[in-house]
């Protein structure tokens, strides 16, 4: 059966579309944190984008306006920056910046599917080392549901390829959040994963990325990936 590979990266950009720029006139430094987006997330998805030969689907706006990884009911949708603000100006922000993304990666889901193939979705994210005085003690996380088979086998296959190939980073499943917390993967594994849906969060550790050894992980995690596709 054939399988379509699809790469996201939910928290790509800290932009902030000009409607809402007055609400962040004193953000420009949060903007720049791992509060205003994930910092080297997009660099890894592209990485991914080019070993498996497709285009990721990338966020264009900060997760401080709308969330693009929390289900629409989730009370970290909007940020404290525009929880505030009227219920037609959030009606308007799910219309113009959060449904299109999400739509979008769901289309190409349910049309995968539809079209007798499978779907191995990569969402791309980093996390920061320390938050709220605890330190992540982990390099590289990976979210998954340890109740589906498809991500349990993908999981343990680029799991072993990254151990060997860089040995001295720490590895963690489930780690530093729980694979089957809120997000877009968690969305379209509850509707498609009988279908044929396997869907994995990558989480890096952000003190890595600028770092002198940031080209090379970048590009080992790209290498491990495609080694995990081709034997999972």
């Amino acid at each position: 059966m054939r399988r379509r590979l699809l790469v996201s990266c939910e928290h790509a950009s800290n932009r902030v579309p000009k409607e809402y720029a007055s609400l962040f006139a004193r953000a420009a430094d949060v903007l720049e944190t791992h509060r205003g987006y994930d910092l080297g997330a997009l660099e890894v998805a592209r990485a991914f984008g080019r070993r498996l030969g497709v285009t990721p689907f990338a966020a264009k706006t900060t997760r401080l306006v709308v969330d693009l990884n929390r289900s629409p009911g989730n009370r970290n949708v909007f940020s404290a920056y525009t929880r505030s603000i009227s219920a037609e100006q959030r009606a308007a922000a799910l219309e113009t910046h959060y449904r299109p993304y999400r739509k979008a990666v769901e289309d190409s889901v349910a049309q995968a599917l539809a079209a007798g193939e499978t779907v191995l979705h990569i969402s791309a994210h980093s996390f920061t080392p320390v938050l709220r005085g605890e330190v992540r003690n982990c390099d590289i996380g990976f979210l998954y549901d340890p109740r589906e088979a498809g991500e349990v086998r993908f999981i343990e296959a680029w799991y072993a390829a990254l151990a060997v190939a860089a040995p001295a980073l720490t590895l963690r499943r489930n780690y530093p959040y729980r694979g089957v917390s809120d997000s877009l993967v968690t969305h379209l594994r509850r509707h498609y994963a009988r279908r044929g849906y396997v869907g994995i969060e990558l989480e890096l550790n952000q003190t890595h990325v600028g770092s002198a050894g940031w080209r090379a992980l970048v590009a080992v995690l790209g290498a491990t990936l495609a080694t995990a596709v081709e034997h999972a």
